[in-house]
């Protein structure tokens, strides 16, 4: 790291957790942040502040005035632009170091395995089954650590899969992929604003760690919040031996 480097992070540096050496991993590592909505903004911004070398933020909608009440990469001077270079334009503006790759359609086939085999970790932030286990099945054949999240209304959740690890579990080992599923939708269900703030900033902290080796990540974990009440519950879960993609 340069001296301007040094200076920027220095707060991360006083952390014995991370030091130089994790603050080092973060400026060398490559995240993949799948969706530019309510999650994928405040988990792009403090990957970006916290110095994550190359970002690639994958979305291919566009920015509309109803996003803006939670999208907080946005600005009202960009509704009708590409989400993905919408918030590449906001990534610069708060840390102009990092390489910040938009990605203006939806992931899927050989260009979403070839994302995934290119990242050091991959933040799920989009809002379907399809795609959640599409990148689940990428990051478990190309052993890419993976940060899940969601928000509805007033729930949240959020888990860490790490196939690197022998006994983690996928998640399909949590959410096994069925035709029957439900899809629930902010346009139709709504949505807390802030409540994808809290989760999203959860997920740039655990990707954080996971790529700093700081602290111990929710891998086996599920953490749900109640945004009514404000309160956490953790439920561990297993591997399943039986699980179609990771058993």
């Amino acid at each position: 790291m340069n001296d301007e480097q040094l200076l920027r992070y220095s707060r991360h540096i006083l952390l014995d957790e991370i030091g130089i050496e994790g603050q080092t991993k973060i400026v060398d590592a490559h995240a993949l942040v799948i969706g530019a909505g309510g999650l994928g903004s405040p988990a792009a911004l403090y990957l970006a502040s916290a110095g994550i070398g190359r970002l690639t933020l994958a979305d291919g909608d566009t920015v509309d005035l109803t996003n803006l009440q939670r999208q907080i990469l946005h600005t009202q001077e960009r509704i009708g632009q590409l989400k993905a270079v919408s918030g590449q334009i906001a990534l610069a503006q708060i840390n102009p170091q990092v390489t910040v790759i938009p990605v203006s359609q939806r992931l899927a086939g050989e260009q979403l395995e070839a994302l995934i085999a290119d990242a050091d970790i991959v933040l799920d932030c989009c809002d379907n089954f399809t795609t959640r286990h599409a990148v689940n099945r990428a990051c478990v054949r190309q052993q890419t650590p993976l940060v899940s999240g969601a928000a509805i209304r007033f729930s949240g959740q959020l888990s860490v899969f790490d196939a690197r690890r022998e006994h983690s579990p996928c998640y399909h080992c949590l959410f096994p992929e069925a035709e029957d599923v439900e899809e629930a939708r902010c346009a139709v269900m709504g949505i807390f604003a802030p409540l994808t703030g809290i989760i999203g900033a959860m997920q740039a902290a655990e990707a954080l760690k996971v790529i700093s080796n700081a602290g111990v990540p929710a891998i086996g974990r599920l953490l749900l919040l109640d945004g009514l009440t404000m309160e956490w519950r953790s439920v561990k879960f297993g591997k399943d031996p039986k699980c179609a993609v990771c058993g």
